[in-house]
Parts: C-alpha cells; structure tokens; sequence
C-alpha cells in the first residue's frame, strides 16, 4: 500500500543515526513490541550517510529510511519531521529504549492536557554518577531536558514551533525544549527510557560527565556555538 494513501498514524517514531547498525538491531524491534496494544505509528530512521548496515537493518525491522540531504543531529531530525504523518511526533535516539507501553503512557500525557514531554533517563550501566545524573532527570526545570530522554511533540506544536536549530553545534534538543516550554505545557513523566553508556564508557564515565557539565554551562552563558564545540572535543579527545 502506498503510505501516503494510508490512514495517518498517531506516532512517528523519528530516530537520526549514522552508523547505527548495532544499536538498531537492539532498539527497533523493542519499539514494536513495547509501544502498546492499538498504537498505530511509523518508524521513521533518518540516515546521515551511513557506511555499516544501518539501511538493512531499517529495512529488516520494518522502518522507512530517509537519507537526510545534511549530516547532524538537527537535521537529521527536521528531515524525520518534514517527512512525517503522524499527530505526535517522538523523537528518539538510536541506543534508547522506551518504557513498556510507552505509546499509551504518550497518549495518556497529551490527554491530560500536556503538548509534550519526555521521560526520565537510566543507564545500561551501574555507576554512581550515571545513577546521580539519572536521579537528577526528573526535574523539569530550564535548560535541563536532553535528547537522551527522547522527546515526543503534538505535530502541530512543532509546526508552530519551528524546527531545530541547524546552526547550533551543540545543545539543540535543550533549546528546542526551552521554546517549547514557552508556548505549551511540558511534562517529565515518571517512567524511564533506558540509553546506552557506551560513549561514557569509551570517555571515562566522571570524564565525560564533566565535559557534559562544562558545555551545558557554557550553552547557559549564551557562550558562542564554536567555543562550545571546541571544548567538547578537546576535553573528549582520546589520549
């Protein structure tokens, strides 16, 4: 069946990747079997030029695969956006695994009045601080809900919105969050997305941690986008 001639689905699942072949193989059959009984969705993976099997996979799974005109995370997710149907849009990332049942928890949140939201985030790792970062996740205060937690966003707020912002080099999912909390009702919910720790693991958790903290401080001041960038990498850089 042609899908443009298909009855809209209420989620599009919109995941950017670029050279996500392992974890894919792991978070697009946990979608399908934990969004809930009745939820009709699509699987949108927006590919940044993937050189490993990301597009098997995809395919494998059942998702639809967009190749994005631009590399990067914003982009790649305003591709996914422009290219999707559904009411809701739920933005995730590639190592993230939602909750049981996460598409009725979803619907269940906008139906209370919230226009969008996010959930709380654990890791697949025991760590003291990954533990202290996932405790600190359920607060909802400014500048502070990331992409790790996933994102999901009536359609036609985002519309209104706008997209992400392809200029920043860092630290678009806090900022779109931010506008977002300006015009609507923005919910953390209580139940978890569990993310991967394979980049901590590959830094040094307390490492990495860090560096989280001096750019995310550094976003706060209004700092300038390259300095930002340059820090993480510096400060990320392998020995």
């Amino acid at each position: 069946m042609d899908p443009t001639l298909a009855p809209a689905p209420y989620l599009s699942i919109i995941i950017p990747a670029l050279n996500e072949a392992e974890a894919l193989t792991t978070t697009l059959p946990h979608l399908v079997a934990n969004i809930g009984t009745g939820i009709a969705c699509e699987i949108l993976v927006c590919d940044g030029g993937s050189t490993d099997g990301t597009a098997a996979i995809a395919h494998t799974h059942g998702a639809q695969l967009l190749l994005a005109p631009r590399r990067g995370r914003a982009a790649q997710l305003n591709h996914g956006a422009e290219n999707a149907r559904g009411e809701v849009l739920y933005f995730l990332h590639a190592d993230t695994l939602p909750p049981a049942n996460f598409g009725h928890i979803i619907r269940r949140a906008l139906a209370a009045g919230f226009r969008s939201g996010c959930f709380r985030l654990r890791f697949n790792v025991r760590h003291w601080v990954l533990r202290t970062s996932s405790w600190a996740s359920r607060f909802n205060a400014p500048h502070f809900q990331f992409g790790d937690q996933s994102l999901f966003v009536q359609a036609r707020l985002f519309r209104r919105l706008g997209p992400f912002n392809e200029q920043l080099l860092l630290m678009e999912d806090v900022e779109i969050v931010d506008r977002i909390k300006r015009l609507a009702r923005f919910v953390v919910l209580p139940q978890s997305v569990v993310t991967s720790a394979r980049k901590y693991l590959q830094h040094g958790v307390v490492r990495t941690e860090f560096t989280h903290l001096v750019v995310h401080t550094m976003y706060v001041l209004h700092l300038p986008q390259p300095a930002i960038a340059r820090v993480y990498r510096r400060m990320l850089k392998k020995k």
